[in-house]
């Protein structure tokens, strides 16, 4: 077995496999971390070894080192009202240094900083009305201690899986900051983070810092609004300053006795309206300090009618369903019209306004008029056009139909939708035109075009050849296959995002279908590109697994003729956005459909010299429900400022910095190609240490280590770990559609599920603490055995392993694992007999099993992530001695390891280190 990376001791618990080895076995280690055997406990099974103990070896406190949830090492504990609960950083405190930031020394943590932190998060006397202001011309700056800098060297010690679950550096605010003591009054992390936790005061202060200033943000973290409640002001009552329009946020300051506000971003006096103190459901005067505009930072107004350009619009699906060869055989289309069939009444339709189309494509378009219920014919009419140059509608009244209108002859029509297709031997597929005929069919209302196809687009508007070159993968010449081969596809997305059409795709070709191409359209009109390579409805699996995701697809509560901006405190400005959307102009995002389980990135500028000590940023999405309700969702972050660079070093966050420069990488490879992408990557991890060292390490490092600050340790790791994913990756291997459908996720995934995709989870189950894979006694959840770090050093040759990237979950079967695991997980005698690859595993009778298959369920619960996510990955049985691709396939994931044409963790680290020192 290869020696353990990480700088963890060998894994002593692990003993000898029950039929025998070489080694001596050896006693499960008690003290760090592995519990002791309880007296009279229940009898463990030998997995691992006979004198073996559950909770020890992998599963251990990794090593000794402290796993999530201690204090970090320099930053003060932060009292757990405002939602921070630090854990440790994987260093001793004794060691460290912590430098103290100029313009103070470090404060013990005693009553005094306690205070400034519960000030921090507007934890003072609570008061009814603040007292009126004065108007200060110039800010002073109030001594608050940040957050410390507290070094650490890369080198001596290795990074640790766990430091990915800590949260950000705490956003430590001046006392006071907000109206009121409310612990909802800034910004939780699922919907806004920054990259940098303290914000430098001028341009040229980010310019040294080599760090990157940007927010990512998601509005929502979930698919529905009941899992996910956010206090809505009926009121139509919304205060907004007259001159940068920012909404009233916790941050603001009332003068004048209360009857007028100061804007936090722009400093303008606005008058407090006449409504804003009175219960209009009550109809008596209210009070002020419950409003929630005012303790929460995460709100949605009911929006007036100046709101609205026209009636809020129904919402409306138009499918456009492939139905040629290839689709029909591999049962594309009877999956989906039987699980649009099931899922009509999880169609959002409150107001019972809800619209759906269908057409059909092959080598011509069918449309499909549905009678309504009481009508005479419950039988759908099918109208074929054929002319696909200038496709026109046959009857255009019938083709969009009200769903609470036609239930029943809609279900009529999606049964024998598969029988009017049954016997084609038609291999064309006009889904150009079909595209065009169906933003003619819809573009009056707006709504969302369904794309589902087996076939590339080969006849019409929009037609596209087979390009990819086996011969041109892993060259120069690769980038060209990421690009779109089609002009059509750009400039017909940018007129589906003028008329409010929004396109989905759904792809599931078993050859070359250009997902490059093809994903333009949903990528500036605000959709999302699913992609199913190799997909036959014939596997259980594949059927089940698009029939969940389509389902939760249809359910999703998508807002509706949405717009993003983001407003920013005077100094700062939104300079470059990120994601599926169409940039209208400079600062404002257009969304035809806003989806629920996609994130944004925006990089801010800093044009002049900030004198605040906070800053504010400000999202706001203006969208129509799908119950025709017109709103405002606010989303209000402040910050702390800085002047120099120790805080913003010790208050970077490396998860948000990730995902910034995961959406650069994407525009770089889609603009230059894959090489540009992966060296700037490189570059920047660099340019980082080069610039820690240089200007907070005093210039030399002694012990020749690689010095960086506790909270960005895993910054390198997430970028080898970036230059590693499939997106990225140097390789001869990848097909086009592959890579072009793992770029679509790297730019579009909410930051959680783009972390784990990026580095994926690995979980030790052969020897899972007793509690994992059993509900908590408090919370009722799941419980997961500790994440292990992705090294095939952390393998051993009898256990059973778990790695989910969020899209694909392989479970990974040991060459020496014993036939009583395998028995007892797969329920099969010994394991010649297991079967590999795609498949759910058996419900067999132990608890073990119960134990396994509730690990694997657990890991794809997005919601206890914080997001919302309608994937449900394929699980893969790998055994270790079995097929080498799917073997292959799975070892890409141990990033830390070195592949054919990549490095090591260790090797990279050293490449680091040698680059930094020169």
């Amino acid at each position: 077995m290869a020696a353990p990376q990480g700088g963890f001791p060998p894994q002593e618990g692990y003993g000898q496999p029950v039929y025998g080895s070489p080694e001596p076995t050896q006693s499960p280690v008690q003290g760090q971390g592995a519990p002791a055997p309880a007296a009279g406990g229940k009898k463990k099974r030998a997995y691992a070894g006979e004198a073996f103990d559950f909770g020890s070896g992998a599963n251990a406190a990794l090593g000794g080192q402290p796993t999530a949830g201690g204090a970090y090492g320099a930053y003060p504990q932060q009292p757990q009202v405002a939602g921070y609960q630090q854990p440790a950083y994987g260093a001793d405190p004794n060691q460290m240094q912590p430098v103290a930031p100029s313009y103070g020394a470090p404060v013990a943590a005693d009553v005094s900083q306690m205070t400034q932190q519960f000030g921090g998060m507007g934890m003072s006397e609570p008061h009814h009305m603040p007292p009126p202001q004065p108007v200060a011309q110039a800010p002073m700056r109030p001594q608050v201690q940040l957050n410390q800098l507290y070094p650490t060297d890369l080198r001596s010690q290795p990074f640790n899986v766990a430091e990915l679950d800590y949260p950000p550096p705490p956003i430590i605010l001046p006392p006071g900051t907000s109206v009121y003591p409310s612990p909802e009054a800034n910004c939780p992390t699922k919907y806004m983070r920054s990259t940098l936790n303290a914000v430098p005061t001028t341009s040229s202060l980010l310019k040294k810092s080599k760090l990157p200033f940007a927010l990512v943000i998601q509005p929502y973290a979930s698919l529905h609004d009941a899992e996910d409640p956010i206090p809505v002001i009926p009121d139509q009552v919304i205060s907004r300053c007259r001159r940068c329009r920012s909404y009233i946020n916790p941050f603001v300051t009332f003068l004048d006795h209360g009857h007028r506000w100061r804007c936090n971003m722009c400093n303008l006096t606005n008058d407090v309206p006449q409504a804003f103190d009175w219960d209009s459901t009550l109809q008596k005067p209210a009070d002020r300090a419950l409003r929630a505009d005012l303790n929460h930072s995460m709100v949605e107004f009911v929006a007036p009618q100046e709101y609205m350009v026209r009636p809020p619009q129904p919402l409306v699906y138009l499918f456009l369903i492939d139905v040629s060869y290839a689709s029909v055989t591999n049962g594309l289309l009877a999956t989906t019209a039987r699980t649009i069939q099931e899922s009509l009444d999880r169609i959002p339709n409150a107001d019972r306004r809800t619209r759906l189309g269908f057409i059909a494509v092959d080598s011509s378009l069918h449309y499909f008029s549905i009678p309504r219920d009481e009508s005479e014919s419950s039988e759908p009419r099918m109208l074929v056009v054929s002319d696909l140059d200038e496709p026109f509608l046959p009857i255009p009244g019938d083709l969009l139909v009200t769903l609470s209108e036609c239930r029943e002859n809609i279900e009529v029509f999606l049964r024998k939708l598969q029988e009017m297709f049954q016997n084609t031997q038609n291999n064309s597929c006009a889904m150009g035109a079909a595209l065009r005929a169906g933003y003619k069919l819809i573009a009056p209302v707006g709504g969302k075009m369904t794309v589902l196809s087996s076939s590339l687009p080969n006849t019409g508007h929009g037609a596209l050849t087979m390009r990819e070159d086996k011969k041109v993968l892993g060259t120069n010449k690769e980038s060209s296959l990421l690009q779109t081969a089609n002009s059509f596809y750009k400039s017909f997305a940018v007129e589906c995002s003028k008329a409010q059409v929004s396109v989905d795709m759904f792809l599931f070709s078993s050859q070359y279908q250009d997902v490059a191409s093809l994903s333009c359209l949903p990528r500036y009109t605000g959709g999302q590109t699913y992609f199913y390579p190799g997909w036959n409805a014939a596997r259980t699996e594949d059927a089940m697994k698009f029939a969940r995701e389509f389902s939760d697809y249809l359910s999703s509560e998508i807002g509706l003729e949405a717009v993003l901006r983001v407003r920013a405190t005077t100094g700062l400005r939104m300079n470059t956005f990120y994601g599926n959307f169409f940039n209208r102009s400079s600062d404002l995002c257009a969304f035809p459909a806003f989806p629920r389980d996609q994130a944004y990135v925006v990089e801010v500028a800093i044009d002049e010299t900030v004198t605040k000590p906070v800053v504010c940023m400000q999202a706001a999405v203006l969208h129509t429900t799908c119950n025709g309700e017109r709103r405002i969702r606010v989303l209000t972050l402040a910050l702390p400022t800085t002047q120099t660079l120790a805080d913003i070093y010790a208050s970077a966050d490396q998860q948000a910095i990730a995902t910034f420069f995961s959406h650069k990488a994407v525009e770089r490879t889609l603009s230059s190609g894959l090489e540009p992408a992966r060296e700037a990557l490189q570059a920047k991890v660099v340019e980082l240490l080069q610039t820690y060292r240089k200007e907070l390490a005093g210039g030399s490092v002694s012990g020749g280590g690689l010095q960086f600050p506790a909270n960005l340790r895993a910054l390198p790791v997430l970028f080898l770990a970036m230059i590693k994913n499939l997106g990225l990756r140097k390789s001869a291997q990848i097909p086009t559609d592959m890579r072009s459908a793992a770029l679509c996720l790297l730019s579009t995934l909410p930051l959680p599920l783009l972390i784990q995709y990026i580095y994926p989870r690995m979980y030790s189950l052969h020897d899972m603490p007793d509690n994992a894979g059993v509900p908590d006694s408090q919370t009722g959840e799941i419980l997961l055995p500790p994440a292990v770090n992705l090294s095939s050093g952390r393998l051993v040759p009898y256990g059973l392993y778990l790695i989910d990237d969020g899209q694909t979950q392989f479970l990974w079967v040991g060459r020496d694992a014993v036939s009583q695991l395998i028995e007892d997980v797969f329920g099969v005698p010994d394991k010649s007999q297991l079967r590999v690859g795609k498949q759910t595993l058996p419900d067999v009778e132990n608890e073990f099993n119960q134990r396994v298959r509730a690990v694997v369920e657990k890991s794809r619960d997005h919601r206890a992530k914080g997001v919302g996510s309608m994937i449900v990955p394929h699980l893969y049985v790998v055994r270790e001695d079995g097929e080498p691709g799917l073997r292959l396939w799975a070892q890409t994931m141990l990033v830390e390891d070195r592949a054919d044409q990549s490095l090591s963790l260790d090797q990279w680290m050293g490449s680091l280190q040698e680059k930094v020192v020169q």
